[in-house]
């Protein structure tokens, strides 16, 4: 496959270089999914040698799934619906209380976009951000919010959800041509190409874990942690990106928590927080 070869090459360089980012993911022997405290990433680090004042204008909210495209369910919610009045929550909070910021959405209704037009909107307007909310699916025991980063697939579990989440690309038509010959049921595909974004997964572990934050203190909600895998919505966006799993549609009482228009308010609103901690730290606030 023409993506394997690209990017085999691509990991090389990035591996022979040695590069800082890549190699500043923390990983502990008990639990190698979940990254490094956000004492790791000091605000220090990212205003040091600055060349010029930084301002983030453009953040693009991504609703996953949509139209054909139902993404997973519980036993009344649909991952498309309950994605969407999360996506366009935190975009009237953002729009709100942040008017020198531009939000713009990938979809505002139930409309089929296929994967690699959603990072393509993004990278057209040149965004400084891209959010991705999902919902999760799992044994019926399964809960708590997950926030993704693209990255090297730590274990099988996360493998999974980034194949779930990238099977979509089945429905789209010449998914082949489209994605290199990229196949969602290889894991050699997802390990290759996860290595393609490693420019902006600094600050892309940044912002997840000011998310997770949130969730976890200010929403109450239970976390599994901020992990990383390969999923292609992520790897063709051209800056900081993160996939929000908002909990399990799978579990009956996260279905209801999830399917509530208030809860989807507090949830919206604690990554709202984690968006204004992230901009402000960047921009030296």
């Amino acid at each position: 496959m023409r993506i394997i070869v690209i990017l085999a090459s691509a990991a090389l360089l990035l591996l022979g270089a040695g590069s800082g980012e890549w190699k500043a993911e923390a990983q502990t022997p008990a639990d190698s999914a979940r990254i490094a405290p956000d004492s790791v990433l000091s605000a220090a680090s990212i205003n040091a040698n600055a060349p010029y004042r930084y301002r983030l204008r453009t953040v693009v909210l991504d609703a996953g799934h949509g139209g054909k495209d139902r993404g997973c369910a519980g036993a009344s919610a649909r991952e498309a619906d309950v994605a969407l009045s999360l996506i366009l929550a935190l975009g009237r909070q953002i729009e709100e209380n942040m008017p020198d910021v531009k939000v713009i959405y990938t979809r505002k209704t139930n409309v089929f976009i296929e994967l690699d037009e959603r990072a393509a909107i993004a990278n057209r307007n040149h965004a400084d951000l891209f959010i991705s909310i999902h919902c999760n699916a799992g044994p019926s025991q399964s809960h708590g919010t997950e926030v993704w980063t693209m990255g090297l697939h730590k274990s099988t579990a996360n493998l999974g959800v980034a194949q779930r989440e990238n099977s979509v690309i089945l429905q789209e038509k010449d998914y082949k041509t489209r994605y290199d010959g990229f196949d969602p049921s290889s894991p050699q595909s997802h390990i290759l190409f996860s290595l393609f974004q490693s420019a902006y997964i600094t600050n892309s572990l940044r912002f997840a874990q000011r998310v997770d934050r949130q969730l976890r203190t200010s929403v109450s909600r239970p976390s599994r942690g901020v992990k990383q895998a390969g999923f292609l919505v992520l790897w063709k966006s051209t800056m900081p990106s993160v996939l929000i799993e908002s909990g399990f549609l799978t579990n009956p009482a996260e279905e209801r928590y999830l399917n509530d228009k208030a809860n989807q308010s507090y949830m919206a609103a604690g990554i709202y927080r984690a968006f204004r901690e992230y901009k402000r730290e960047l921009e030296g606030g």
